[in-house]
């Protein structure tokens, strides 16, 4: 606690009277217009990597930025994606995953999480990934990042399988985008499904950001 106490005391005596205006507003409810699925690892901060405010960016946050296909686990995600899209009307879904991801870094050495059996089960959910890499590469081992960038595009596709998610995109209401974040150098790279690879966020044109079509996985 003695590391979280100052920041306590920091937030409610000098940052929170600056921003309680945004708060009194946002206690009459939320009107969020991204879902934002990343990873639980400490070092993403969403709301610090996009530049949002409080009420912005609605959170699904777990180990690998996984998204179970429907009915294969029944948790919170599955619950928090179907709030997102018919509860509070989300009409953006990024997933983001991010570099030295420790869940992704499982494929490739798996004898790491011999002794965490709940950490196997949930990597399961991901099972498609190391299929996938295995036939691109044809038996080549991936890189840690070439298994994150495609874990990102299988946890798309299994998104894809949620009745709330499927209905939304068939009623052209949300579209689906997948990021990978590099943390050690500030860069955000954004999959472009027309050329297959991911690009630098900075090397999007302004043209093409206004085109909320051009980079989306759905």
């Amino acid at each position: 606690m003695h590391n979280l106490l100052p920041g306590l005391r920091k937030f409610t005596h000098d940052v929170f009277p600056e921003l309680k205006p945004e708060f009194e507003s946002l206690s009459k409810g939320q009107t969020p217009h991204t879902l934002f699925i990343t990873c639980s690892d400490s070092r993403v901060v969403p709301n610090l990597l996009t530049q949002t405010q409080p009420g912005e960016i609605f959170l699904v946050r777990n180990a690998g930025n996984i998204v179970p296909p429907f009915g294969a686990s029944r948790g919170g995600e599955e619950a928090a994606i179907e709030f997102a899209i018919d509860g509070l009307k989300v009409t953006n879904i990024v997933i983001c995953g991010h570099s030295h991801c420790g869940a992704m870094a499982a494929f490739l050495s798996p004898e790491k999480i011999q002794k965490m059996p709940s950490v196997r089960n949930w990597l399961e959910h991901a099972a498609a990934t190391k299929r996938r890499l295995e036939a691109i590469r044809k038996g080549e081992i991936p890189t840690l990042l070439e298994v994150t960038e495609e874990n990102v595009l299988v946890q798309a596709d299994n998104l894809k399988t949620h009745p709330s998610v499927s209905a939304a995109l068939r009623e052209k209401r949300i579209r689906i985008y997948g990021w990978v974040y590099h943390f050690e150098t500030g860069v955000v790279m954004i999959y472009d499904p027309l050329n297959h690879r991911y690009v630098c966020s900075s090397e999007v044109k302004e043209e093409a950001s206004k085109d909320a079509t051009r980079f989306c996985l759905a």
